[in-house]
């Protein structure tokens, strides 16, 4: 049975809902990420007022810290953290991949030493799964081998094979009932991961092998990590709507606004990225006219808000020359403030777009918001 139905549909735009264990998900939706069980400056109830449906965590961080003995002290992540609704839980792929020099890639699984403390570990996709059941998240991720951006077919084709190879292993574990401590709320769901790196024909190749799994929901992985974006859109626009119908499509890591908007547009249902948050820290934030760089010199004595059009607690209540002036004394309240101003941002605009799918104006509302994003110039943020 399908966890995903579909409410309306504008072009390849999609407005569904996602029922999950902790509570139903409207899509499309953007999910704050909350790496180690924590989004960046964010308490709960904060998050709950934004109008956050789902947070994503992730496994490769919350396994070497807190680690599992501690989350099952409390019964799960979301008791851990407090929160209520549901979570997705990357696998901790990524992670490990990333961790050039420091890993050892196999058939069987990925062998290297944790960032934090130098000590050999190893994450087969049993092992994944074995923790993300401990941790109780409603989605959880299969693990893939993520190859680096812009890679060779040779190298394409490898991390395809060993993905779809590692997406059966991981369906042969017995996923988890989950509990809120009380109730039994359903059977953990599981999506598989689409590669194929930038190579349309390997893209559709791949999409058959993993459709062909009995997964919940599937994803693309292996995109905004270095190719052009123009590259990316097309390549969404044109795969993301081959993806079963009635299962929900979630675009890995991805992204900026327009990337969202023209990712839904091809028929894209989930997104996550660190970007509203992390892009906040750094002194940049999202806004009805295009990106907003706090710390430039021009707000020193800017008396209206971040945003006009917002009706987030940061708008309504402070100033741009009060914001800058926190940012440049590096005040811990400015990163609260600029965080749940950029996450409002982000929800809103997925709220907007699925309110224009329900009324079948998605196109007209896509270029309305892509003349703000396309007007508005892309300065590289630094990463604290």
């Amino acid at each position: 049975m399908s966890i995903f139905s579909v409410d309306s549909q504008s072009g390849k735009a999609r407005a569904g809902v996602l029922s999950l264990p902790h509570g139903e998900v409207k899509t499309p939706i953007f999910m704050p990420v909350g790496t180690v069980g924590s989004v960046k400056a964010m308490s709960v109830p904060e998050l709950v007022t934004l109008g956050s449906q789902i947070i994503l965590g992730n496994t490769y961080h919350l396994w070497l810290r807190p680690g599992l003995d501690v989350i099952q002290t409390h019964g799960d992540l979301h008791r851990f953290t407090t929160w209520k609704g549901p979570i997705l839980t990357d696998s901790g792929g990524f992670q490990v991949f990333s961790l050039q020099g420091l890993n050892k890639i196999t058939d069987e699984g990925v062998l290297f030493r944790s960032h934090l403390d130098g000590s050999l570990r190893k994450l087969t996709p049993e092992i994944s799964m074995q923790i993300q059941a401990v941790l109780g998240s409603d989605i959880a991720m299969a693990f893939d081998h993520c190859p680096p951006g812009l890679s060779d077919e040779k190298t394409l084709l490898a991390a395809m094979a060993r993905t779809t190879a590692w997406a059966k292993r991981c369906l042969g574990c017995k996923p988890p009932e989950l509990t809120d401590g009380v109730r039994n709320l359903g059977v953990q769901r599981r999506f598989g991961i689409v590669q194929g790196g930038t190579h349309l024909s390997l893209r559709k190749q791949h999409m058959e092998e993993i459709c062909a799994l009995p997964f919940d929901g599937f994803a693309l992985g292996g995109f905004s990590v270095g190719e052009p974006l123009p590259l990316m859109y097309e390549l969404l626009d044109q795969i993301a709507d081959d993806l079963p119908k009635d299962k929900p499509r979630y675009l890995m890591g991805v992204g900026t606004p327009k990337d969202l908007l023209m990712a839904i547009g091809a028929g894209v249902d989930m997104f996550d990225c660190v970007l509203p948050t992390r892009n906040a820290r750094n002194g940049q934030m999202f806004t009805s006219v295009g990106k907003v760089n706090i710390r430039k010199a021009q707000y020193q004595f800017d008396k209206g808000p971040i945003d006009p059009d917002c009706h987030c607690e940061t708008c309504l209540r402070y100033t741009r020359s009060y914001l800058r002036h926190l940012f440049i004394s590096k005040e811990i309240l400015y990163s609260r403030l600029s965080t749940l101003h950029n996450l409002t941002y982000y929800l809103n605009l997925v709220t907007k777009a699925r309110e224009a799918i329900l009324e079948q104006r998605y196109e007209s509302f896509q270029k309305e918001q892509l003349h703000i994003w396309d007007e508005d110039s892309n300065e590289p943020v630094q990463s604290l």
